[in-house]
């Protein structure tokens, strides 16, 4: 089945209200403004937000860069689509191939920078970003298979966990949680770390769990086939042809 074709499944919390505030901002773009330059605003909002992590290593209070970064990556990366559908201008294919294809580079920005910050170890940092690439080619291989593509997972999509980083961006900065660390299995973890590996562990749970559905749906779908040897069926199409 074409991606031209698959229905998107947004359930996340913020779904409804988001999706007022793109159409408004849609209808407000300049004509000059195109779905691939939204993409692109969005690619630089997620350099921005890793730059951002980054520096926060100099001067902790660039957690507040990164976080710009942030709401230029959602207003790029969520607007583009939009802007498309506004205008009749989808390219659904295309959109499918440049959106999606990114979308690895920029998580990748975004989660070498946090892990190269005072935020997050650079492991725990990379364990995030598994995780979410797991849960991407999960959406990317069921958007082929089933005709839907999942944006959102629970009630959880990509505008929530960005609205959680800047949530944890800011309390980091003015909150003494910063200093509080913990002895695990012999490696050294700051409350950040601890959640980061929280956060991970749920990317995983909502993926089982909705492997689990979608295993059990498409088995139904495409059920097994009883074999039959090379032989007998042959005998049997020639029954069949004899019959006609």
């Amino acid at each position: 089945m074409g991606t031209e074709h698959a229905r998107r499944i947004q359930t996340s919390i913020l779904n409804a209200a988001e999706k007022r505030v793109l159409v408004w901002l849609a209808h407000r773009q300049p004509r000059w403004m195109t779905s691939d330059i939204l993409t692109y605003i969005g690619v630089a909002g997620a350099f921005i937000c890793g730059l951002g992590f980054a520096l926060a290593s100099i001067n902790i209070n660039y957690l507040w860069l990164s976080s710009l970064g942030l709401v230029v990556n959602w207003y790029g990366d969520s607007l583009d689509g939009t802007l498309a559908r506004v205008r009749n201008t989808q390219r659904p294919k295309y959109g499918f191939f440049i959106d999606h294809s990114i979308d690895s580079i920029t998580i990748t920005m975004m989660c070498l920078g946090a892990g190269l910050s005072p935020l997050l170890r650079l492991d725990v940092a990379l364990l995030v970003l598994v995780a979410y690439l797991i849960l991407s080619v999960y959406t990317y291989v069921c958007t082929i298979c089933t005709g839907e593509m999942r944006l959102t997972y629970g009630k959880l999509g990509p505008t929530e966990f960005r609205l959680l980083v800047i949530i944890a961006n800011t309390l980091f900065i003015y909150t003494p949680w910063r200093t509080l660390s913990y002895e695990i299995a012999g490696l050294t973890m700051g409350l950040f770390d601890i959640i980061a590996v929280a956060i991970g562990g749920l990317i995983m749970v909502l993926w089982g769990v909705q492997w689990l559905i979608d295993r059990k749906r498409l088995s139904l779908l495409d059920p097994l086939r009883e074999y039959i040897p090379e032989q007998e069926r042959r005998e049997e199409e020639i029954e069949g042809r004899k019959r006609a």
